[in-house]
């Protein structure tokens, strides 16, 4: 018997999940997460969960792993010293950035600016030129270039980038200078511009070489560290770790390429919310998972996340594959608090993990929104199967300062920032869906998320995106999603022609060389033959304008008049998004070949069946919150719960990773994957 484990780093809880290959068993495990140390949380959990599951640590075959290590060393300004080689005359290009502040009209003036990851005294300038078609319009002053890295190895960096104006047209300075530098230090580590990304933009293609260069010494002692641990408790399987597109990586990849791994876990989120929603039959959803620290929405059409050629991180645009997942800081511990307006604001400061809720019983004080659950009763004594207990009194009395504040009782105050919250979630989830074109009230929301599913329904009914479907283990959305996460790597060209100018013939012959380049990529994470698959994609727009589109494409079709089909299914997709076609040429910007190594999903975890009646999984009764008032609410065992079981609202539905609140006016029921559908009115017969 081999088991593969699922390791999903967030900023409270770190949940594992141990999954029996052959019988689809499913073990489960939240812990809180260990800030200073991640590798420790992890590595008690792992021991944990192996004792709980029967099982010896050295059964499992593969550990998939999803770490908030990168996005908190960019976060928080810890990783390497990184030297910047650029075009002359273009030092500042981190500095300038993009023309966008955080906030309308007056958001520039309180707008605290990050600092780069890359001191402007460690940029140096080469002279050298290429134009926008990759033309050659200054030579490579090579003397220059040695002369600039001197001084960098001199400054003692860690890392060098070079990143050069318009290396992906023609990378071909860039790979030059790369020489120069394994030729002056053969152990420096070196990221080109023009390997992370194909397409225009010479600030994001900047700032995804930095970053990646920036972050690679920690990620390498993160992943030595928790292989080491790994191996003293007799865990000898690989390590996989996922990546922001939702595929995954072998970790010696990651080190390599760790910008690739940043936000992996709300990827994997969005994959997960994708096969959920897919199982229950609704192809077209928004993934919605709210855990401690933040909350991520994703838009789900025809069954899949949506991808994006640029990632974004901390406001910036950042060229790094991904799938789409828009980020709001409200999360369960997000902190409610007066301003000087007078009006409650909940976010986007975080309890964090510690000191945590003031329920959580470790000196917070302030409060959160996981307070003002457990203040209305929503939320059951303990967590974590018993392993937390909930200081209901803490949370009353840190509530309670804030109602004072507002002139309410404490119980109204808790639902205050319960709806404030559920209105600034709702706000995310429209704008999400709107920027796509669509209308997220024609869409189902899959639950996700320790605390997603307390508010799922509390947005559906702002929204009336129904039905509200709450998966087997919500608070375990990401982990469940490193089950589908296929080996993934892809490598690109820029093309930056009009489709009317382009030579089908050559552009085939480009991406005959890509897809070799894919394929030996495969070939290094010894995927078989037979697992491996190639997808083709092409990033288009109109001529000179802003915001390309992604579509799959076949090179064969592409060869036999497929280009002109391209730029029409990129013209209607611009208008069904934008409202408008426009009268002018369509470009190709550039294609990429996607290489996957195919993951052979485990079984099928069974469901039990029963009849409509739940009442053999109700095991409790008590007073809860809602609109008006207290009101006696039915609690469920959501372990005892089986496909067909109807519950009529109000309800609280309990399981060890999250709690399910069916207000009242609602009903769940039970479907055959054992997923929780919740709808408005009585249970449907």
């Amino acid at each position: 018997m081999t088991s593969r484990l699922c390791i999903d780093v967030g900023g409270t809880f770190t949940d594992l999940l141990l999954v029996d290959d052959d019988s689809g068993r499913r073990t489960h495990l939240k812990t809180p997460t260990t800030p200073g140390d991640p590798a420790a949380g992890v590595l008690s959990g792992v021991e944990r969960i192996a004792a709980e599951a029967g099982i010896a640590a050295s059964e499992i075959g593969l550990l998939l792993h999803g770490a908030r290590f990168a996005a908190d060393a960019a976060r928080q300004k810890t990783g390497g010293s990184v030297g910047l080689l650029v075009t002359a005359g273009f030092e500042h290009v981190l500095h300038l950035a993009r023309a966008r502040t955080p906030g309308p009209m007056g958001g520039w003036m309180t707008m605290k600016k990050p600092a780069p990851l890359a001191d402007l005294e460690r940029t140096r300038g080469v002279p050298e030129r290429v134009n926008a078609r990759g033309d050659v319009v200054t030579p490579l002053d090579e003397a220059g270039a040695r002369a600039a890295v001197r001084a960098l190895l001199d400054a003692g960096v860690d890392a060098i980038v070079v990143a050069f104006l318009h290396a992906h047209a023609n990378p071909a300075h860039e790979r030059r200078v790369g020489t120069l530098v394994a030729d002056m230090a053969a152990d420096m580590p070196v990221v080109l511009s023009s390997g992370m990304s194909a397409l225009p933009g010479e600030y994001e293609r900047t700032l995804a070489a930095v970053m990646n260069a920036y972050l690679r010494p920690g990620m390498r002692r993160y992943l030595d560290g928790m292989e080491a641990k790994l191996r003293g408790a007799d865990v000898t399987a690989p390590i996989s770790m996922i990546r922001a597109d939702g595929g995954r990586m072998a970790a010696t990849w990651a080190v390599e390429r760790p910008a690739q791994t940043m936000l992996s876990g709300p990827a994997a989120a969005a994959s997960g919310a994708a096969a959920v929603a897919a199982r229950a039959g609704h192809g077209h959803a928004i993934g919605f998972d709210m855990g401690g620290t933040s909350t991520g929405v994703a838009v789900i059409r025809d069954g899949a996340g949506l991808a994006a050629s640029r990632m974004t991180f901390a406001d910036d645009a950042v060229a790094v594959p991904s799938l789409e997942m828009h980020r709001i800081g409200r999360g369960g511990g997000a902190v409610a608090h007066v301003p000087m307006t007078g009006a409650l604001r909940v976010g986007p400061e975080g309890a964090g993990a510690v000191p945590g809720p003031a329920c959580y019983g470790h000196g917070g004080d302030r409060p959160t929104v996981t307070d003002a659950n457990a203040v209305l009763g929503r939320l059951p004594g303990t967590l974590l199967g018993g392993g937390m207990t909930l200081d209901t009194r803490a949370a009353e009395e840190a509530v309670g300062k804030l109602a004072r504040m507002l002139g309410l009782d404490t119980y109204r105050a808790a639902l205050a920032i319960v709806d404030v919250c559920n209105e600034d979630l709702a706000g995310e989830v429209r704008l999400a869906a709107t920027a796509r074109g669509l209308d997220a009230g024609d869409m189902a929301l899959v639950a996700g998320g320790g605390a997603g599913p307390m508010h799922a329904v509390g947005l559906a009914r702002l929204i009336g995106c129904y039905p509200v479907i709450v998966p087997p283990m919500p608070g375990l959305l990401s982990a469940c999603g490193f089950l589908d996460a296929d080996i993934r790597h892809e490598c690109g060209r820029a093309v930056m022609r009009p489709v009317g100018e382009i030579d089908p013939a050559r552009l085939g012959d480009t991406l005959d060389r890509l897809s070799a380049d894919a394929d030996a990529l495969l070939e290094a994470e010894q995927v078989a033959p037979a697992d491996r698959s190639l997808r083709f994609e092409a990033d288009l727009r109109y001529l000179r304008q802003g915001g390309e589109f992604t579509f799959t494409v076949d090179p064969a079709g592409l060869r036999d008049g497929g280009l002109r089909d391209l730029a029409d299914r990129f013209a209607a997709a611009h208008e069904r998004r934008h409202g408008v076609k426009l009268d002018r040429p369509v470009e190709l910007l550039a294609v990429r070949a996607i290489g996957l190594g195919r993951t052979a999903p485990p079984a099928d975890a069974t469901v039990d069946t029963g009849g409509p009646d739940a009442a053999a999984a109700m095991v409790d009764q008590r007073q809860v919150f809602f609109d008006q008032g207290f009101v006696a609410t039915e609690i469920y065992d959501r372990t005892l719960l089986r496909a067909g079981n109807r519950l009529t609202g109000p309800a609280i539905v309990e399981q060890a990773d999250a709690t399910t609140v069916v207000p009242p006016g609602h009903a769940a029921e039970v479907d055959a994957h054992g997923n929780m559908l919740i709808r408005p009115g009585a249970v449907r017969h």
